[in-house]
């Protein structure tokens, strides 16, 4: 026999045995993320008046609770009639429940349980907003702040982010007072005032709670959502935020010499200052295929396209296709890695006039895994030699710890988010920052979702143009906060 005859047959017997593999693991593969198929006992669904909540989320838009980047700026005596507004619309809840107010406007209401040995939950919804960008109001299809009902849906800033969840939490709670429901579980309801603008109020909540020792079951708040186009299996995915990232913003300073720019020196402040920016994004973070992202490819894979399967049951052959087509949109990248996106410069005040120095701001949403300190030490690695001064600007936040998706609180959501329907559910990671980072110390699991169902499309209305919460959606959330009361306060 040949020798091209033996590594022809070598080749074949090595071809044949790997794809036995490959079709072996594709054919057993079983997500490491939690068993859903053992579903758990819900409590019976809870009547929600189908009118009820869509007039007062309308209500509750045209309260102007706008968080400004500088908060002497903020109307806050809309943030008291708001509050006045609630405690009317919701007497029930307000008989049943005790309300404190810390840090000037965040509410932190007590529903007390009658077996004080069961560790409480914790349910957030911030009822501040974002402003609307000038000179786009003409741009909306119904005034921002007229909490306009039209077209299936309550058109206003807020709806969706998050005064939509609060009512639905608010419309929760009220039916289950009102039809006899006296929780075992304490329930702890916190609504930050200044989640756009940095969530002192959720930090000054987490300390009432804690110095009131209170170590919760799980904290659940806004995050993830069912994404009724998801890409990876072109049908609704229903995504439960297990993790967040951190966040941070870098100040880069290149000091320079001012003067007249008629008369420049060899190298301006402002070349220094491109040079460390284009130093600093030149050495991205690499894409990994890892953590909260993995898992939730890794737990969709069963309901995914044979090659989708195919693909992550064995990782070990095809992880950079994984990370190469995850990684084709921005969104999903952002995912793999921590990001670097240069936001702010400054330089001169005056076309004609050197800088006396010239700073960028740099914004970091941190992957689960490294710390601001690993941050700022590859940026400063970067920048070696350049001379350029690296601060933070404000604080800098770590990413969440991990939550588990095995436990009885997940598995009690990801039912209810499955619903009927039985979409698919997973765990992911939340790119975006949320009032529940400070909850960190005050509980094991930290659960980041909002019971709507929005295409890709549809989220960028968020913090955008005509945001809006159909009427299907604010009766699908009302709905899911009630019964998940029910169900894990029983």
């Amino acid at each position: 026999m040949s020798l091209t005859r033996r590594v022809l047959i070598v080749l074949l017997v090595v071809i044949t045995a790997l794809v036995a593999v490959v079709a072996y693991r594709t054919a057993t593969y079983t997500p490491l993320t939690g068993d859903l198929q053992s579903p758990v006992e819900l409590a019976p669904a809870v009547r929600i008046d189908g009118a009820l909540p869509a007039k007062h989320l309308a209500e509750a838009v045209r309260f102007r609770t706008v968080s400004h980047q500088d908060a002497k700026d903020n109307e806050w005596g809309e943030w008291d009639r708001l509050h006045a507004w609630l405690a009317a619309t919701y007497p029930a809840a307000h008989a049943a429940l005790t309300r404190e107010l810390v840090a000037g406007h965040t509410l932190v209401y007590t529903w007390r349980g009658a077996d004080p040995s069961l560790p409480p939950i914790v349910l957030m919804a911030h009822h501040d907003v974002v402003p609307v960008t000038p000179g786009t109001e003409q741009d909306w299809s119904h005034p921002p702040f007229d909490g306009v009902i039209a077209d299936g849906a309550v058109w206003g800033r807020g709806s969706v982010d998050d005064k939509g969840s609060m009512i639905g939490l608010f419309e929760g709670i009220e039916s289950l007072v009102t039809s006899g429901f006296v929780p075992r579980r304490t329930v702890h309801v916190v609504s930050g005032h200044d989640e756009e603008a940095g969530g002192t109020g959720a930090h000054a909540a987490a300390q009432l709670l804690h110095a009131r020792g209170v170590q919760a079951e799980f904290v659940l708040d806004e995050g993830l959502a069912v994404i009724s186009d998801f890409p990876l299996l072109g049908r609704p995915v229903a995504l439960i935020g297990i993790a967040e990232k951190g966040y941070a913003t870098l100040t880069v300073t290149a000091p320079a010499t001012g003067g007249h720019s008629s008369a420049p020196p060899p190298e301006t402040g402002v070349e220094v200052l491109a040079r460390a920016v284009l130093a600093i994004t030149g050495e991205p973070f690499p894409l990994e295929f890892k953590g909260p992202a993995a898992d939730m490819v890794r737990a969709l894979a069963p309901d995914a396209p044979l090659l989708v399967r195919v693909a992550v049951a064995n990782e070990w052959l095809f992880r950079p296709l994984l990370v190469r087509q995850i990684a084709a949109t921005a969104a999903g990248a952002a995912t793999l890695h921590t990001t670097i996106a240069p936001t702010m410069l400054r330089g001169s005040p005056k076309e004609n006039v050197l800088p006396q120095d010239a700073a960028a701001w740099i914004n970091y949403r941190i992957a689960p895994g490294l710390t601001a300190d690993d941050v700022m030490r590859r940026a400063s690695a970067a920048t070696n030699g350049l001379g350029v001064k690296l601060a933070w600007e404000g604080p800098a936040y770590d990413p969440s710890p991990v939550s588990s998706s095995t436990s009885k609180a997940y598995r009690v959501m990801a039912e209810l988010a499955a619903g009927d329907e039985r979409t698919p559910v997973a765990p992911g990671l939340v790119t975006a920052t949320t009032d529940s980072r400070h909850m960190a110390g005050l509980a094991k699991d930290i659960y980041r979702f909002q019971p709507i169902v929005a295409s890709i499309g549809e989220l960028q209305m968020i913090h955008g143009t005509n945001e809006h919460m159909t009427l299907d959606n604010l009766r699908r959330t009302a709905g899911f906060y009630a019964r998940l009361i029910a169900t894990v306060a029983r």
